[in-house]
């Protein structure tokens, strides 16, 4: 019995522009998959489109068809044996034919094909595979026009691009270029086999105590005989913890594990992120013809949705415990996808653990990510919520668009279905949002899908029938959520049920960042302030020196977002002294985007002990998709912005807040509040509780002196996964203590500091931040790490460091107060190498 082969088709392409019939116009492709984009730069037909105007300069590819061809041999096919033709992406019309003859016909970027090709190859010798590739932008104007009486309306792009199964950021997002990639963008390959494990999966039912978990476990198998047995192990840390042996029964293998005192999977910070291996073994007539082995997690996820005090609760609980999920949204990492390698992905990922976020977000206008990215979630410990691939925008329903939606939502939860990450699927980016906007019809009391098919807003049918039933289906242990945002059918506004997009800072009625917290829902999964990235992101796309002003040209075109100019200004001129060289524009737009990161977070994460009152925040985004000027913390190169950092402090495990309440300097005139109160309280996500002592000073903003007397609370207990509240009616004379002063609180258990956090008089820009006694001095050094020690003779606001590649600074953005030394690692850097440059407000 021969055993299953496969040959990978990566190399030996060769593309050319399907209109152009001249011999020469066919161009080498050095590997795929690749992307017409790629392959073009590599050929030296087009610049990289991410340097200044060049997306300009590259539209013209957007409306073009393209060709790819190989020439490969026949492999090896032993009698009986058949050969499979598998691609796991093609993007997005393409016509497949192998020697001439049209295999497949797809038109959709989130399938993938597998093809029989046994008797195509009977031919010994070289066989020709080519791929056309349509034009998606010109196909989906077409399909739009074929249906005029569908309410083509949505936000972002060319609606036509509802009618088309590809990235809908293609067409361009108010945070990328319009990119039309195609390509062979996911691996394509030749199986040679007789019989193979086509699929494995698990269903596992952890008890109560966490003492026992049953692990059921699923090989489907391909080519079966009487004579097949599919022998499985499970496996921790190498070592064989159970074997069982099936005989397939309806294609279907299964195995029932009962494994004692496992070892759980868990978020980052609340335990270890613990993997077993999985492995089928497919025997026919006693010799192994076929393995494939997967990475496992035994927990359980939940998402708690009970009526309480502030409507209905929306927070995840893992393993029985509640989870506060602060975490990002995620957008495809490149507009050319197959430019993020596993590398790069892992990198993203880690950055998020560096950052303590625990959830991140993959958002509907993008893809369905690579097996590394979900990997990377699972070996570190990040919860994935799983957007499918609709967003912004009334889709519709023709029934050829219902079976290859379908098809997709299948094959991806299948694909999927084993990364315990992944805890929640939902159906949409903001299509109940363009329904309200747009007044199309949705009665919530309405049960009947066929109804929903029948009005302007059929798309209901996909998000309230499809999905559903194929999560049900394929991963019924996973929860699924209609939208986001969603609640009940209610406004998706309605603060009290479901989740929501906080866009009413940046966006909507443009508030001000101070009161973000008080504007939040019962989970708040989009929120955001835009900043610039850092001088070298800047440097990478604007290519003149004349260029490097605020309000250049190219700087604009680099920013997508609508009416970018008049919000950051807003921002600015509220709260900082405003500044016209690049370097410190650049530095004050993130000072304004970590303020507002701080000001959301560390509220709702105080919500958190109010009855779960806030079950989480993902603020939007973490990333970009080329060097650009967007809401991302960390920008295209994986660089952190300073709000990354600010991110980062709240988070931690045990933190402490203080806030004075917010007066409102534009509503008054500026004319200065006589008294305000204050709150002082610690969040903590620890599962047991702890005692602390908690100290609050009165520090002069221009001279640094405590100006009244400070408070100190000792042996306080701090409630588990809860708020601790130790000040609620605390009060300042402005009369009797005139002079602007910070709020500086620290946290002490175990008798070492474990949180700080201080509240500034708001707006700076009435405050005088120059003359600060500002030493950063080197106390160790290595070969590749230092430690700094920073102090401080009067209160510095927002200490930013260089952000230098290969480099990590374990903390920045950071404010420092007198008679409180701050110490910061960097890593990476070489001792011979320049120290890292530091910038603070109103230096």
């Amino acid at each position: 019995m021969a055993s299953f082969f496969q040959q990978s088709l990566a190399t030996g392409w060769s593309f050319k522009d399907a209109e152009d019939h001249s011999a020469e116009a066919w161009m080498p492709v050095a590997r795929v998959p690749s992307v017409v984009h790629q392959d073009l730069i590599a050929n030296n037909k087009l610049q990289d489109p991410y340097v200044g105007f060049r997306e300009l300069d590259a539209r013209w590819v957007n409306e073009k068809s393209w060709t790819y061809r190989t020439v490969f041999q026949k492999p090896a096919v032993p009698v009986g044996s058949s050969v499979t033709l598998a691609f796991d992406g093609l993007d997005t019309f393409a016509k497949v034919k192998l020697d001439g003859n049209v295999i497949l016909e797809s038109n959709n970027m989130f399938l993938a094909h597998r093809i029989d090709v046994t008797k195509a190859l009977e031919a010994d010798g070289d066989h020709v595979l080519e791929i056309d590739f349509d034009c998606a932008m010109l196909r989906a104007r077409e399909l739009r026009a074929k249906d005029p009486q569908h309410k083509w309306v949505g936000f972002n792009g060319d609606p036509a691009r509802m009618g088309v199964r590809k990235a809908q950021y293609h067409w361009g997002w108010d945070w990328g270029p319009v990119l039309m990639t195609a390509g062979i963008w996911r691996d394509v390959r030749l199986e040679v086999y007789t019989a193979r494990v086509a699929d494995l999966w698990t269903e596992t039912d952890l008890a109560v105590d966490h003492h026992a978990a049953q692990v059921s476990v699923f090989a489907q198998v391909e080519g079966a005989t009487s004579s097949s047995k599919v022998s499985f192990i499970l496996s921790l840390h190498g070592q064989e913890v159970a074997r069982a042996v099936a005989e397939p029964q309806d294609q279907v293998a299964k195995v029932v594990f009962d494994v004692q005192q496992p070892s759980l999977w868990w978020p980052n910070g609340y335990g270890d992120p613990t993997l077993y291996d999985i492995s089928a073994t497919l025997d026919q007539d006693g010799a192994a013809v076929h393995q494939i082995s997967k990475k496992i997690g035994i927990r359980t996820a939940e998402v708690v949705q009970r009526p309480d005090k502030h409507g209905k609760s929306f927070f995840f609980r893992i393993n029985g415990v509640d989870i506060f999920c602060g975490g990002s949204c995620w957008i495809p990492a490149d507009n050319l996808l197959p430019n993020i390698s596993a590398e790069r992905y892992r990198k993203w990922i880690e950055l998020m653990v560096h950052g303590r976020q625990v959830m991140i977000r993959v958002w509907g206008g993008g893809c369905y990510e690579d097996d590394s990215f979900y990997q990377a979630c699972d070996e570190l410990g990040v919860m994935v919520w799983q957007d499918f691939m609709f967003g912004c925008g009334n889709y519709p329903t023709w029934p050829e668009m219902l079976e290859s939606v379908e098809k997709e939502a299948i094959y991806n939860v299948r694909r999927l279905r084993h990364h315990p990450s992944i805890v929640v699927y939902v159906g949409n980016n903001e299509d109940y949002q363009v329904q309200e906007q747009q007044g199309l019809t949705y009665n919530f009391e309405d049960k009947d899908p066929q109804n929903w098919l029948k009005s302007d807003f059929p798309a209901r049918y996909i998000y309230e029938k499809i999905l559903p039933e194929v999560v049900q289906r394929y991963s019924p242990s996973t929860f699924y959520h209609p939208g986001s945002p969603w609640g009940d059918g209610k406004i998706t506004s309605d603060p009290t049920v479901g989740d929501m997009h906080q866009w009413n800072v940046w966006h909507g009625t443009q508030e001000k960042y101070q009161i973000f917290d008080t504007l939040g829902g019962r989970f708040n999964s989009e929120f955001g302030m835009e900043a610039f990235p850092h001088m070298s992101t800047i440097e990478y796309f604007v290519e003149n020196e004349k260029d490097k002003y605020p309000q250049s040209h190219v700087l604009d075109f680099h920013n997508k977002a609508d009416g970018h100019e008049r919000r950051i200004a807003t921002y600015l001129v509220e709260n900082l002294r405003t500044a016209t060289d690049l370097e410190t524009y650049i530095y004050l737009t993130q000072v304004v985007q970590a303020e507002t990161m701080m000001f959301g977070y560390r509220g709702w994460r105080r919500q958190w002990g109010d009855e779960r009152h806030c079950g989480g925040a993902l603020l939007w985004q973490l990333n970009d998709c080329w060097p650009t000027i967007s809401w991302a913390i960390v920008d295209y190169f994986l660089r952190p912005k300073p709000a990354f950092y600010a991110v980062a402090r709240v988070l931690t495990p045990i933190a402490v807040g203080v806030r004075r309440e917010h007066h409102d300097w534009s509503v008054t005139h500026a004319q200065p509040p006589k008294k305000s109160k204050f709150e002082l309280w610690v969040a903590s996500n620890l599962q047991k509780e702890t005692r602390g002592m908690v100290e609050l000073k009165f520090l002069s903003v221009d001279t640094g002196r405590e100006i009244r007397e400070r408070i100190v609370r000792e042996d306080v207990t701090i409630v588990p996964n809860g708020t601790t509240d130790i000040i609620v009616d605390g009060v300042i004379d402005h009369q009797e203590y005139a002079e602007p002063h910070v709020l500086a609180a620290r946290l002490w258990v175990d008798g070492k500091i474990v949180a700080r956090d201080v509240d500034w008089p708001q707006p700076f820009k009435y405050l005088d931040l120059s003359g600060r006694g500002l030493e950063v001095k080197t106390v160790s050094t290595s070969d590749d790490q230092q430690t700094l020690l920073i102090s401080a003779q009067k209160p510095v606001k927002c200490l930013v460091f260089e952000e230098r590649d290969g480099v990590r600074v374990s903390d920045s953005a950071m404010d420092i107060v007198p008679g409180d030394e701050q110490t910061v690692t960097i890593t990476g850097l070489k001792a011979d190498a320049p120290p890292l440059k530091y910038k603070y407000l109103g230096q």
